[in-house]
């Protein structure tokens, strides 16, 4: 396999989309390391300023009006509307979009969110590029912001998302279902006990792993709360992400609560943490997920984010990969119930064996260094 230039595009650091991007770059070196790799941080890229504003926009809807959101998420009626408008932005970040791909001339481009995406597709469309253009779908159903005549090919997370994707109009054939790309370390196998004992942690009893996703979102602190409470024996991994203020929070009260609870900020050994838990706790994000499943790790999934997060939420208790918590006291009420039906937990471990991904960059990104 000759070496390939390879450019990966995404949005926002420290996000779904980026860590997918990581992944793949992570796999790209470990198959071919000889090939150059650019990941590009579209917007931050294109348009600083606009990156900001989006990301204020955002953050400031999903906080305050979730609703809103949800409304604006793949709506029909609003795709048609801004038709207009992401045409104006398409071809205002054009230009430097184009100077990228004359200076580095990739071989293949990939991008993990829509917004790249489309913009690539523009440049291809105006400039009749050949380069192969990839969408890589970081959640599990698909979005109508990535419907675009010039997409080469789509990885998916299922079969599902393939039909999804095959009823708006796209050719079965451009669509591979390798799966949301994680990091390739989650294809190993940890030392379970002596990871359990290098944290520790006491390897006789259930650990429990809630994480907010990389923003540390939802009512974190408030499961602590209850889940220090429950009466059966457990230990719980926190893990804050980025959100400083529930971390200093939480190491607060580190001492006061009854429970063995261990508090974290940002990790770069979210695998090791699966490895040692018995339940992930956690909003519904793609790689969170993803990475949980790739572990066998049953899922109790909280507080999603209108869009996105809800079709994820959906997909994964309908194929009975998780179950889903109304709030902070009904995710004590499923982790006592699955902690005391120790069938049923085996039951969702050999369900998500059918689902789990553990090669998912490798396999996307073997089929990119295919790509001529």
């Amino acid at each position: 396999m000759r070496p390939k230039r390879i450019l990966l595009m995404y949005i926002s650091p420290n996000s779904g989309h980026h860590r997918a991007s990581l992944a793949l770059e992570k796999a790209l070196h470990e198959l071919s390391p000889d090939s150059s790799v650019l990941s590009i941080n579209t917007l931050s890229y294109t348009n600083p300023i606009l990156e900001r504003i989006i990301k204020k926009t955002y953050f400031g809807l999903i906080r305050t009006h979730p609703e809103v959101w949800g409304y604006l998420y793949d709506n029909p009626s609003v795709v048609k509307s801004t038709q207009s408008f992401r045409n104006l932005v398409h071809r205002f970040n054009s230009p430097k979009l184009q100077l990228l791909l004359e200076e580095f001339k990739p071989d293949v481009v990939a991008c993990t969110q829509a917004f790249p995406c489309g913009l690539i597709a523009e440049v291809k469309k105006n400039l009749g590029l050949a380069v192969p253009l990839v969408g890589v779908l970081t959640d599990y159903f698909p979005h109508s912001y990535w419907i675009y005549d010039n997409v080469d090919f789509y990885i998916v997370s299922s079969e599902r998302a393939k039909m999804k994707l095959s009823q708006n109009g796209i050719k079965p054939e451009k669509i591979l279902t390798h799966g949301i790309p994680i990091d390739p370390k989650f294809r190993r196998d940890g030392k379970k006990e002596n990871l359990t004992l290098r944290l520790g942690l006491d390897p006789k009893i259930p650990t429990l792993l809630l994480m907010g996703g990389s923003q540390g979102l939802g009512p974190i602190a408030k499961i602590v709360k209850v889940l220090d409470r429950l009466e059966v024996p457990i230990q719980i991994l926190v893990v804050c992400g980025s959100h400083k203020r529930l971390y200093r929070h939480l190491k607060k009260r580190e001492r006061h609560f009854r429970k063995r609870i261990k508090i974290f900020d940002f990790v770069e050994n979210a695998d090791e943490l699966m490895e040692v838990s018995t339940l992930l706790i956690t909003k519904p994000g793609g790689l969170t997920t993803a990475e949980g499943l790739a572990k066998q790790l049953p899922l109790v999934i909280f507080d999603p984010i209108r869009g996105q997060e809800t079709s994820n939420a959906n997909f994964l208790v309908e194929e009975g990969l998780a179950v889903k918590a109304r709030d902070e006291e009904e995710v004590v009420v499923l982790v006592r119930e699955l902690l005391h039906h120790p069938a049923k937990l085996e039951e969702m471990r050999l369900r998500i064996d059918r689902y789990r991904k553990p090669t998912s960059a490798l396999d996307a990104a073997y089929f990119l260094l295919s790509l001529e």
